[in-house]
């Protein structure tokens, strides 16, 4: 890998193109290095695993919208278009609203895999985009594999690099540019093609954290469906010869100096040099629960410690000792109400690791659906419970957090649970079971019984053999193969929504 050290330059003085993070971003787009058999393996899991979480949530209303909106934008005449998730192969729409339709679903439950560094970044946003052009403009699966690949690599260095939630920016700021370089490996683009691309997509793409902050909305579902949407426009354009601010993060007024560090910003990216293969898809991991990643460790300490807590009403208080992340983002340390509150939303529910222990603790399981409904959030017992969690930092998680070494990398915390009796039941655990170094590993045949799982009662059997067998073979599809590379909800008729502009 080699690093860059990305910094302001004034107008007066402006960084040389070949200089600018976007340009070497695109130079790593454009290289054609050969995709690893590990990497391709991987891709295939994300693949099912995007799937999965995509099926499960075809009725919800921000995926019934989404998919609403995409149908009403079919493909050009003489395009192939691309596929919406649910509906039948045969059914194509222009590929940015696929895009739209199939990144709200995969997003809506938070249940797809993840990075955490200096960013977070849920990398599998890159892959809907990526399949909607691939279809739409007659790309094979080895294309596919390798700009899978490619977005996969830029996302996760730029957020081991580059930090933007201290500044309240939202992490889908890091997903317009890896949707725009794999779209540049995808189409075999010049380097200036994506690099404008890039650009426009950046642009285009930063947003404030408040998606994610108080009473969080269905935006949160949108968010990264928008980034990879904005992309594919931002692509076409620079196609077509068109432009894009620059430099777009060295600029005076670009991204680094107005939004991020200011203009005495200094950060260092690595990427991977010239013939160096993409792997940063096999430093992510998936959730086996449908929650925000810092809780899935914190999941399983919770179900780990349920028989020696039988009787949750003997509790008087619940102390999680995590890393800073976890304390601000999903913890007490937010300072967040709606965290606390019975009739908060989904999506708010979902970034409370306090409401999440709570019901683990009792149920010893965590379920995509019957763990968030609103009677469940309402339970007496539970509220009281919940009511009397907090997290702290402990600088020692958060180092942790932000170790080198993978092997000693942590997401979870230690928990101290005070009984009235006066006794004590502790535990702790670093990293979630399914993670790499966890307990349980997920494998192919863990992605492959989540998909069965989520997709029963929605998806036939017939149906999810089909898709299992073409997806399995991806590096090897042909052009009309990846245009099947969908599931449709056979078992289920698709709702639709309230009418809109479109």
């Amino acid at each position: 890998m080699n690093e860059y050290e990305v910094t302001v330059h004034a107008s007066a003085s402006p960084c040389p193109r070949q200089e600018e993070l976007a340009w070497r971003i695109a130079e790593v787009a454009a290289d054609p290095v050969a995709v690893s058999e590990e990497v391709a393996d991987m891709v295939v899991n994300r693949v099912i695993d995007n799937a999965a979480v995509a099926v499960a949530s075809l009725t919800r209303s921000p995926v019934v919208t989404a998919r609403d909106q995409a149908l009403a934008h079919p493909a050009a005449p003489g395009r192939r278009g691309a596929a919406v998730v649910g509906l039948e192969a045969g059914r194509r729409v222009s590929p940015e609203w696929a895009a739209w339709a199939n990144g709200t679903a995969v997003r809506e439950l938070d249940y797809h895999d993840t990075y955490l560094a200096a960013e977070y970044a849920h990398p599998g946003d890159n892959i809907p985009p990526l399949v909607a052009v691939a279809q739409h403009l007659g790309r094979g699966g080895a294309d596919l594999v390798g700009a899978i690949a490619t977005g996969y690599e830029i996302q996760v260095d730029l957020a081991t690099g580059i930090c933007l939630h201290e500044h309240r920016i939202d992490h889908v700021a890091h997903l317009g540019p890896s949707v725009a370089a794999g779209l540049g490996t995808l189409l075999g683009a010049p380097v200036e093609v994506t690099y404008q691309a890039i650009g426009q997509a950046l642009h285009t793409t930063t947003a404030t954290r408040q998606s994610r902050k108080g009473a969080i909305s269905s935006w949160k579902a949108f968010a990264p469906a928008y980034a990879g949407k904005a992309a594919i426009e931002a692509f076409d354009r620079a196609l077509r010869g068109e432009g894009a601010p620059a430099p777009i993060y060295e600029g005076e007024d670009g991204v680094l100096a107005r939004l991020l560090d200011g203009p005495q910003a200094r950060y260092h990216v690595s990427l991977p040099g010239p013939g160096e293969p993409k792997e940063a898809i096999l430093r992510t991991y998936t959730k086996q629960h449908s929650a925000e990643y810092q809780a899935q460790a914190l999941i399983d300490l919770a179900r780990a410690l349920r028989p020696q807590l039988p009787d949750t009403s003997r509790i008087t208080s619940v102390v999680i000792h995590t890393g800073h992340h976890t304390h601000h983002v999903i913890g007490t340390g937010a300072k967040d109400p709606q965290k606390m509150d019975p009739r908060a939303s989904r999506e708010t529910l979902d970034h409370s690791i306090a409401y999440i222990f709570a019901v683990a603790l009792q149920d010893g399981r965590w379920h995509h659906v019957d763990s968030y409904t609103p009677e469940r959030a309402a339970r007496p017992d539970t509220v009281a419970l919940w009511h009397r969690i907090a997290t702290v930092e402990d600088p020692e998680w958060t180092a942790r957090y932000h170790d080198p070494d993978p092997d000693r990398r942590a997401f979870g915390g230690r928990v101290e649970i005070a009984l009235k009796d006066g006794s004590t039941v502790t535990g702790e655990l670093a990293v979630a079971d399914a993670h790499p170094a966890g307990a349980h590993p997920f494998v192919r045949a863990d992605y492959i019984a989540k998909f069965q799982t989520l997709a029963d009662g929605v998806v036939s059997a017939r149906e999810q053999d089909r898709f299992l067998s073409l997806v399995q073979r991806l590096p090897r599809l042909r052009p009309e193969e990846v245009a099947d590379l969908t599931v449709a909800a056979d078992l289920l008729g698709l709702p639709t929504g309230r009418p809109g502009v479109f």
